[in-house]
């Protein structure tokens, strides 16, 4: 198993209510699968993003986040991606959604899933070169960890070959909480429930020091007067963004 499941078997507990899937997202995911009708969705989790129309097999390491998923979403197989336990080419499309930095060995991740696909291979992810969130200026110590756990977007034209890369934009009121989601929002950081389900901020020491901070310049007005700008704006580019490997 990944380091995935110990992660989650104590973070998950109500993240399925936290973690919901924007439906802005949703459809650029849906239109990189194209018309693929069977797909695997490696790090399922509670089931965000899973195509309602299509033939979907789930694979999550975490007892709990499968216990989450709701009554009638697909199946799901506990298991991790280093090891799929299905043969050559058994799905129309792979996908996998904010996952691949929990994992022990991203670039076997990414073996076993173009392995297990007759068409493309979908992940949404981040880039961790990407700096260009307020966040970081009351939590640094997340580019670190971005760094340390997030693999360079390189990785994947490496592995996987050929590869698109798309930009995903951020809306404002974006529904799922990771970790850029609140942008616009900022006292949304200041409240643990909305932090219980950002893995980030379990894996990081000092939080208390960037909470102080934000809460006493969202209450002088020194966040506005900084980042206000942010305030007219409907979404920004947080670094997310799809990769999409086609069968050669």
């Amino acid at each position: 198993m990944s380091d995935t499941a110990p992660i989650y078997d104590t973070i998950g507990i109500d993240y399925a209510d936290l973690r919901r899937a924007d439906p802005r997202i949703a459809a650029m995911i849906e239109d990189a699968l194209g018309d693929a009708r069977t797909v695997l969705n490696v790090g399922a989790g509670a089931g965000s993003y899973e195509p309602a129309d299509r033939d979907v097999t789930a694979l999550e390491p975490s007892a709990e986040m499968i216990a989450q998923r709701p009554a009638g979403a697909a199946p799901c197989v506990r298991g991790a991606a280093e090891a799929l336990p299905f043969a050559d080419d058994s799905f129309d499309a792979v996908m996998g959604v904010l996952t691949i930095h929990h994992w022990t060995d991203p670039a076997q991740g990414l073996r076993e899933m173009r392995r297990v696909s007759r068409g493309p291979v979908v992940l949404l992810t981040f880039d961790p070169d990407n700096r260009v969130a307020w966040i970081l200026d009351y939590w640094p110590q997340l580019a670190e960890l971005d760094a340390a756990i997030m693999p360079k977007l390189s990785l994947y034209g490496d592995v996987l070959g050929h590869v698109e890369i798309v930009p995903v934009p951020i809306p404002a009121d974006c529904t799922d909480g990771f970790l850029y989601a609140y942008w616009r929002r900022p006292a949304a950081y200041l409240d643990p429930e909305i932090r219980k389900g950002i893995s980030s901020f379990w894996k990081i020491d000092g939080t208390q020091d960037g909470l102080d901070r934000l809460a006493a310049d969202l209450a002088s007005g020194a966040w506005e007067a900084e980042y206000g700008h942010l305030m007219d704006r409907n979404a920004i580019d947080a670094g997310y963004c799809l990769v999409v490997s086609r069968p050669a």
